[in-house]
């Protein structure tokens, strides 16, 4: 197969297409809309989950299951929610008794209707709380902290493999609490996690904001979001967490006895990200060779390839690879040594550059001779020589530097692609021919917002946390507006 990919700058979605298909990270299955994430783009999932993971559980939260299919009844049960998602839902309507031949060999399946439509899970809210309503009799049964890692079910008529598949995996955070204090502040926590994460072992800077009533959760009071910029000049909402007030235990009669022996309805929140974030850090960081993966992220961080010519040589490297190995091991970093003999040098040097392994190490007879190795960055693609002395701090602190480069980079993209439009024909200009975040003003009404994503195919991705109030004037009425936010066309 050949390795090449073509260049960003000239197809930016085939580039994306092939950067998955040539690093091995997924494809599409027979089923439509949905994919085949293969075990090289997996394993970089699961090192996601494994640190997610952990900051759930250092939140204080716990894993559990529910049930894939959904009673539908349970969806009528809060209005706002099933208007949502009405049009993305999977509906089961009949199950299949036996398969039968009829004497000529031909198989019949009889089937029967079900009593009542099963809905493929498209979110758990709705049998969530059904649950929770068992569990919660008092105060004293609160807070409830669930997470729980799973696949869901979005009807998607347009799909693209990771950013939006029919079925998608990802885990969602469904809490309870007594007040309505308690709920925002885990909404807000859980969003400084997703924040922390983003940055901290992807590398993607993120904008921290609230999404607006029409881009809001179906069922939500106040939908919490991060935005990250992708190298296009796109938008991808990486993560968002839900303030859902008292709207599903009013939905489904969840009440406690409170302190004050008084009954009131719980508060909840929700949170989620999914597999799109592989099609996030696929388009933050990869690079027209290939995949680039945050050294936190990679489940391979070095790769090792022995350079020789005879079998002695060989049997030589190999002692020493087991050494250097070892010492890398030690200190934590997960390791590689490609000694297969039936592929040359060169090739291997592109395979690991196409699937994004952080640093590559090269070492043939005069290295040992010489008592030094040659370290290739995938990130910058510049190779040095360095002594064996002390490697393991040495690859250590280059995988650090990765990170914090990789962030850097992503960071400086992201700040020479945010503009400030004032008028109109301002914003259509940066929106049309640079892309990027634009800060301007909307007069906070659903018309205007909707008038200008018809116009220009822009969104409001967030009202920004941070933005302080600023009088001006919306760009498309040019009616008051006390503060500006974030537009950007998005995926």
């Amino acid at each position: 197969m050949s390795k090449e990919i073509i260049s960003r700058a000239e197809n930016y979605s085939q580039w994306y297409n092939d950067i998955i298909k040539k690093a091995g990270l997924a494809e599409n299955s027979p089923v439509r809309g949905c994919m085949v994430i293969k075990p090289n783009g997996f394993a970089v999932w699961e090192k996601m989950q494994a640190a997610l993971d952990k900051m759930f559980k250092d939140t204080g939260h716990v894993n559990a299951y529910f049930p894939l299919f959904i009673p539908k009844s349970f969806f009528s049960k809060e209005a706002s929610h099933v208007e949502g998602f009405a049009k993305e839902c999977a509906v089961v309507t009949h199950y299949r008794l036996k398969n039968a031949e009829d004497g000529s060999g031909v198989v019949v399946d009889e089937t029967a209707k079900l009593e009542e439509e099963l809905i493929v899970r498209p979110t758990s809210e709705t049998i969530i709380w059904d649950t929770y309503r068992n569990w919660i009799q008092s105060y004293r049964d609160l807070p409830i902290l669930i997470n729980q890692w799973a696949n869901v079910v979005r009807w998607e008529m347009r799909t693209r493999l990771f950013l939006r598949t029919t079925e998608f995996l990802w885990q969602e955070g469904h809490t309870a609490h007594a007040t309505r204090d308690e709920a925002i502040e885990e909404t807000e926590k859980m969003l400084n996690v997703y924040t922390e994460f983003a940055e901290k072992f992807m590398a993607i800077p993120v904008l921290r904001g609230i999404k607006t009533p029409n881009e809001r959760f179906a069922g939500a009071e106040e939908t919490y979001c991060i935005e990250a910029l992708m190298q296009d000049g796109k938008a991808l909402q990486a993560g968002t967490s839900h303030f859902l007030g008292q709207n599903f235990a009013k939905a489904f009669d969840v009440k406690f006895t409170n302190k004050e022996g008084k009954s009131d309805y719980v508060w909840a929140s929700s949170w989620g990200v999914s597999t799109r974030l592989m099609g996030a850090l696929i388009m933050a960081h990869s690079d027209d060779k290939g995949f680039v993966v945050p050294p936190k992220l990679a489940p391979i961080q070095v790769v090792i390839i022995p350079i020789h010519k005879t079998e002695a040589e060989l049997e030589t490297i190999n002692l020493k690879v087991k050494e250097i190995k070892q010492s890398l091991e030690k200190k934590g970093i997960s390791v590689k040594y490609d000694n297969d003999e039936s592929q040359k040098p060169g090739w291997k040097f592109a395979e690991y550059e196409l699937k994004g392994i952080p640093l590559r190490i090269a070492i043939g007879p005069r290295d040992i001779q010489n008592n030094t190795l040659e370290i290739a960055r995938r990130d910058t693609l510049e190779k040095a020589t360095y002594q064996q002395d002390d490697i393991a701090n040495k690859v250590l602190n280059l995988l650090e530097n990765i990170q914090a480069n990789l962030y850097q980079k992503a960071l400086d993209f992201r700040e020479n692609n945010t503009f400030h439009a004032n008028t109109w024909d301002e914003f259509v200009d940066i929106i049309e021919n640079k892309g990027g975040f634009v800060y301007a003003h909307w007069d906070g009404t659903d018309e205007t917002e909707q008038k200008i994503k018809e116009l220009t195919k822009a969104t409001i991705r967030c009202i920004p946390l941070d933005c302080k109030e600023e009088n001006g004037l919306c760009i498309l009425t040019g009616k008051p507006s006390s503060r500006r936010v974030v537009f950007a066309k998005a995926y």
